[in-house]
């Protein structure tokens, strides 16, 4: 990991501000999220699952899911938290996990507590893992990244199993002891209620680390508000994703019913834009066309003799 990355991860957890990481699930939403100005990127199981054409239900593999960290690494600087699940296996395959990752330049892996098979949280049937196992995959994690600036986060699933405050907050200080850097508090409340109460809690064992939330049913809940509560930071794991498919889905009704994508146009990015996000103008020896704004701005194409000439000079 380059000098400079290295600082970005330890800023993200440092206590220093409220950090917002943005769920991605693939290099074009984690370039989006770089230039709107959020502090990290998730790359959570639903979305990129999803991507996938595939159901959130650990189907994903440990390799296919470092393949597509790796995707998104390579496109953006931010630090980039990866949510591996319960860790693809038994301690062993933890071990060697947290290895591969970090030598990937991955800034942290998010575990969560609950019992193989994977459920989403936002289905039910969920089962917790004894909460002294679960320490055990924390420890081994933390020694594994020994030497590494990859983060360890443990993510607490007692709120969404159905279980009460006190097995949230025991559970918080055994990760926390085990080597936990940050905690992640998850609930489907439609109200912080639940999340308030565990980081208040938690906050009374004499517990000062990084807390983080997942506001995807109390979204009415602002920055101020979560921060208020006691959380260092949120996690917006998939509203990029749920965006996305909104929007595609509406372009497809357009062009089903009106044969062409006209009426949907002027809410599209240009294909400039696109050369824009992706660096294409920083291609070597790749010279733009020249005329190609003019057909956003609706003034047609270019002349075909200066087509012509521009295919000429760029061969």
């Amino acid at each position: 990991m380059t000098p400079d990355r290295q600082s970005s991860s330890r800023r993200l957890f440092d206590g220093a501000g409220f950090v917002r990481l943005v769920g991605v699930h693939d290099g074009l939403s984690a370039l989006l999220a770089e230039g709107a100005g959020f502090e990290g990127l998730w790359l959570g199981g639903f979305a990129l699952s999803a991507a996938a054409g595939l159901p959130d239900a650990g189907l994903l593999t440990m390799t296919e899911v470092l393949a597509e960290a790796r995707r998104v690494r390579q496109a953006s600087s931010l630090p980039l938290v990866v949510d591996v699940d319960a860790g693809f296996g038994d301690l062993n395959v933890v071990q060697r996990m947290v290895r591969m990752y970090a030598r990937a330049d991955i800034d942290a892996v998010c575990l969560e507590d609950k019992k193989y098979p994977k459920r989403n949280s936002f289905r039910d049937g969920h089962v917790l893992e004894h909460p002294h196992r679960f320490a055990e995959r924390i420890a081994v994690a933390s020694a594994a990244r020994a030497g590494t600036s990859l983060q360890v986060i443990a993510r607490i699933e007692s709120f969404i199993a159905g279980a009460d405050l006190s097995d949230a907050v025991e559970r918080a200080v055994l990760y926390r002891a085990a080597g936990a850097d940050a905690l992640v508090i998850h609930s489907r409340a439609r109200t912080s209620h639940e999340v308030a109460a565990f980081c208040a809690a938690l906050r009374l064992t004499g517990d000062t680390g990084p807390i983080l939330g997942i506001p995807t049913t109390y979204f009415q809940s602002g920055q101020d508000e979560l921060r208020r509560i006691g959380l260092s930071g949120a996690i917006y794991a998939n509203q990029v994703l749920r965006a996305s498919v909104q929007a595609i889905a509406a372009l497809l009704r357009v062009l089903d019913a009106s044969g062409s994508t006209a009426p949907a146009e002027a809410s599209l990015a240009s294909i400039s834009d696109v050369f824009a996000l992706v660096g294409t103008d920083d291609l070597i020896g790749d010279s733009p066309w020249r005329d190609l704004h003019q057909i956003w701005a609706g003034t047609g194409t270019a002349p075909s003799s200066q087509r012509t000439a521009v295919q000429e000079e760029e061969q």
